[in-house]
C-alpha cells in the first residue's frame, strides 16, 4: 500500500511546499518545525488504520463510552535527519516507544557507497506495529537495511515507512525488498542525480535542520 500525500489536497502540502522553498530553508526552525508537522500529519493518518477498542472514562460529571488504541506502536527513526518528524509523530503517539538507527553513507574514491549501520537502539519489536521514518527515500538503500536489521533481530508484526520525500526508484527498491512494508509518502519524485540526491528533492535534511556537517 502506498499513500501518496500530494494526491488530496491538505494543509500538510503546504508545510511539504515550504520545506522544499529555499527562501524558507534558510530559517533552520521553521524547516524543523515543518518537518514536525509533517510527522504529525502522517501520524494522524496511520492512526486510521490502526485497532481501537471500546472504554469508558470518568469525567467530572458521568462517565462517557470512548476508545482507546489496542496497542501503540514503536516509532523509530534514522538519525539524524529523521528526528524533526520522529518528533512530530511522538507529540501524536505520545506514550510510544521509539527505535533509532544510526547509519551513514560509506563513499568511496570511485563515486560508489555502500550503508553503515553503526548502532540500534530499540526495545523488543516482537509482534509490534513499528513505524520507520526518514525524511528522504532517495535510492532506499538505507531505509530497506535499516527495516531488514530490525526485522532481523526481531519478528516484527506490521511496518509502516513514512518519508516526506521519495524518488520513484526508491520507492521501486522498497517494494522489491519489502513487499508488506506500508509506505506512507508526502510526495515522489522521478529524478536523481548522480550522487543520489532527489531532484527536485529539497537538498539535504539533516543539513537543513541542523546546520552543514563535515
Amino acid at each position: 500500500m502506498i499513500f501518496d500525500l500530494s494526491k488530496t489536497n491538505s494543509i500538510a502540502n503546504v508545510f511539504i511546499a515550504e520545506i522544499r522553498d529555499e527562501q524558507i530553508q534558510k530559517d533552520p526552525m521553521r524547516f524543523r518545525t515543518n518537518m514536525e508537522r509533517i510527522g504529525a500529519y502522517f501520524a494522524f493518518e496511520i492512526s486510521k488504520t490502526l485497532i481501537y477498542q471500546n472504554t469508558e472514562t470518568q469525567t467530572p460529571l458521568g462517565v462517557a463510552k470512548t476508545v482507546h488504541l489496542a496497542e501503540l506502536p514503536v516509532l523509530a527513526t534514522i538519525t539524524r535527519a529523521g528526528i524533526p518528524m520522529h518528533k512530530g509523530m511522538l507529540d501524536i503517539f505520545d506514550r510510544a516507544d521509539c527505535a533509532f538507527v544510526a547509519a551513514y553513507r560509506k563513499a568511496h574514491k570511485s563515486g560508489h557507497f555502500e550503508i553503515a549501520i553503526e548502532y540500534i537502539s530499540s526495545p523488543d519489536l516482537t509482534d509490534r506495529i513499528v513505524i520507520m521514518v526518514d525524511p528522504m527515500l532517495a535510492t532506499g538503500m538505507s531505509m530497506v537495511l535499516c527495516c531488514k536489521e530490525l526485522m532481523g533481530r526481531y519478528k516484527v508484526k506490521e511496518l509502516h515507512i513514512v518519508s516526506a520525500i521519495a524518488s520513484s526508484e526508491g520507492i521501486r527498491h522498497v517494494r522489491a525488498n519489502l513487499p508488506k512494508a506500508k509506505l506512507w509518502i508526502g510526495a515522489i519524485d522521478e529524478e536523481m542525480t548522480s550522487k543520489s540526491y532527489i531532484v527536485p528533492g529539497l537538498g539535504d535534511a539533516g543539513d537543513l535542520a541542523y546546520g552543514a556537517k563535515v
